[in-house]
């Protein structure tokens, strides 16, 4: 299994998706996550993390609401936004960070 700080680490941009499963905006993300899915394809990855599971990572990143979404690359925290984001934004977001 992939460590985190793996995932985190690598050379594409890589979309975490802090939820919940009993959040009901988190569950309003997953459709959301799928379209982005179709329009980034490979440039980027898409990490989903349940903070009820992951309890250490969510305090480790400070998510006090749910759901939290970041982009990490090459390890580096670059941009973090907590609420519902639609997919066009999101694709936006991660060409920033596409070499």
């Amino acid at each position: 299994m992939e460590k985190f700080e793996d995932i985190i680490n690598s050379d594409k941009p890589v979309l975490v998706d802090f939820f919940a499963t009993w959040c009901g905006p988190c569950q309003m993300m997953h459709p959301i996550l799928e379209e982005l899915h179709g329009l980034i394809g490979d440039k980027a990855r898409i990490l989903k993390v349940d903070i009820d599971k992951n309890q250490e990572l969510a305090q480790q990143y400070a998510v006090r609401s749910v759901p939290t979404l970041m982009v990490f690359k090459k390890g580096k925290l670059e941009w973090r936004q907590s609420g519902v984001q639609n997919a066009a934004t999101l694709e936006q977001i991660i060409n920033e960070y596409v070499d």
